[in-house]
């Protein structure tokens, strides 16, 4: 009999009943609306593997410096290491809940003194007792039998929200490490439009310098030259313009490093990274490394553990109890065998708990539960879709950021043929100093924009990067 009855709570100790977990539909398509030619039809299903490396994907931009920065920034930042708090957080709550699979054991050790009087209903004697004392020592155990699996899913729900602090926290170091890359790299246009302009400028300003003495011998007219002085304000205008923004990046920058934007300065270059190639088929790996995507998948799983946890309300509690102690009324005496007492709570009876009515308690728990998981489903649903959109939107910018590129080279070549024409005809007195500057506009708009192409097409490829999980 017994063992039928140990084989029963064995049984249902194994069970559990939270109900299986069905991965929604994805609504990853199987092809790119902005994919280029080169990777288009090249598509290929995707396998969870958010616990591979990453690696050090910024390698592709061959910057030192960069890597440098990105180095700093890993070890330093202070959101980053809040979010490895999280995740320690995490970790022993998970501890917590796997301790109610093993008993607990409690040590304690007592002192009372007391008087009685013996008067009431039904008693004789002396009305005035003795006072006595009273000396206990000795441990307690309690062990809940997980009849139902509560015990269980609790400790899956516990794992599955540690492994999602997990995720997340992947998730914010990509996070960060692309915005490091990304205002780096808005540093870096920043310097090159500064070239630019300072190359501008100085043009300029030898160009005002002959216009004065040519006005001087009466070769212009003043109004020639009053535009020249324009010309020239409303340029350094707009390189204080490109100073400002710079500097702001400068310090957003310094914040990442977990410095201080005074204890921080980074000497001017020119933008030296190219886009690297985007691989075919690299799409298909969107769902594989994406720790965002893992995170909200986790969580979808402590969920579906949680209505397990809440269905196990419903059914009978077994809680196992035992005590061994000593009892004297001299501390002398406190240790002696004959002062030793026990107690062991029966393996059923007043013990085993059934919930009878609790106002509707367990069947709200057991709704919100539910509920919870439908929630996380959505979240988990509409995750993949943003993902999705981050990589049709960095896959439409590389494409398009080409052509322009393309395209503003040969705008270049002309304005540049254009400029110089102008000043032949302006030198020769076959024009007025108007075509030149509307030349010189021109020129300088088109240098700005090709670097300013150069710059996006980089800050694309970082997008993709992210989008897709971390590099290639």
């Amino acid at each position: 009999m017994k063992l039928a009855w140990c084989g029963v709570v064995l049984a249902l100790g194994a069970c559990s009943l939270a109900p299986p977990l069905e991965r929604p539909a994805s609504g990853v398509p199987e092809n790119w609306k902005e994919a280029s030619p080169a990777i288009e039809g090249q598509w290929t299903p995707a396998d969870p593997a958010d616990a591979l490396s990453r690696g050090a994907w910024w390698e592709v931009f061959a910057d030192p410096v960069l890597s440098a920065l990105l180095r700093d920034a890993t070890s330093a930042n202070f959101d980053l290491a809040a979010a490895a708090a999280r995740v320690e957080q995490s970790r022993t709550l998970v501890k917590t809940a796997a301790a109610a699979q093993l008993p607990r054991v409690d040590f304690g050790a007592g002192a009372a003194a007391g008087k009685s009087a013996n008067v009431g209903p039904g008693l004789r004697g002396d009305p005035d007792l003795a006072p006595y004392d009273r000396y206990t020592f000795g441990a307690a155990l309690s062990y809940e039998v997980d009849l139902f699996g509560r015990v269980r899913d609790s400790v899956r729900a516990a794992d599955a929200d540690f492994s999602g602090q997990q995720a997340l926290y992947q998730s914010f170091l990509l996070a960060l490490q692309a915005e490091v890359a990304r205002t780096y790299f808005l540093i870096r246009l920043a310097d090159a439009e500064l070239a630019v302009l300072n190359t501008a400028l100085h043009l300029r300003r030898d160009t005002l310098a002959l216009d004065a003495r040519r006005a001087l011998a009466g070769e212009v007219s003043d109004v020639d030259l009053v535009r020249a002085v324009a010309e020239l304000q409303a340029l350094r205008t707009e390189l204080i313009g490109v100073e400002r923004t710079r500097a702001q990046d400068e310090h957003a920058l310094a914040i990442l490093l977990a410095r201080a934007p005074a204890a921080f300065a980074l000497t001017p270059a020119p933008l030296a990274a190219t886009p690297p190639r985007v691989p075919p088929g690299l799409p298909s790996t969107l769902l594989e490394r994406r720790p965002d995507i893992a995170a909200a998948e986790r969580r979808m799983e402590a969920a579906n553990a949680r209505i397990g946890v809440a269905k196990a309300a419903f059914y009978p509690l077994l809680d196992l109890t035992a005590d061994a102690s000593f009892v004297a009324d001299d501390i002398g005496k406190l240790f002696a065998w004959s002062a030793r007492t026990w107690a062991l709570g029966p393996l059923a009876g007043l013990l085993l708990v059934q919930p009878i009515f609790d106002g509707g308690r367990n069947a709200a728990n057991l709704e919100r539960a539910q509920a919870a998981l439908r929630e996380e489903t959505a979240l988990y649903r509409q995750q993949i879709l943003n993902a999705v959109r981050e990589v049709e939107d960095a896959l439409v910018a590389l494409r398009t950021l080409a052509e322009q590129h393309d395209t503003v080279a040969n705008t270049l070549a002309a304005a540049t043929r254009a400029q110089q024409l102008a000043q032949q005809r302006f030198d020769a007195g076959a024009t007025s100093y108007l075509e030149v500057l509307q030349a010189q506009r021109l020129t300088l708009l088109v240098e700005r924009q090709t670097q300013q192409i150069s710059g996006a097409r980089v800050l694309a490829s970082v997008a993709l990067i992210r989008a897709l999980g971390g590099g290639w």
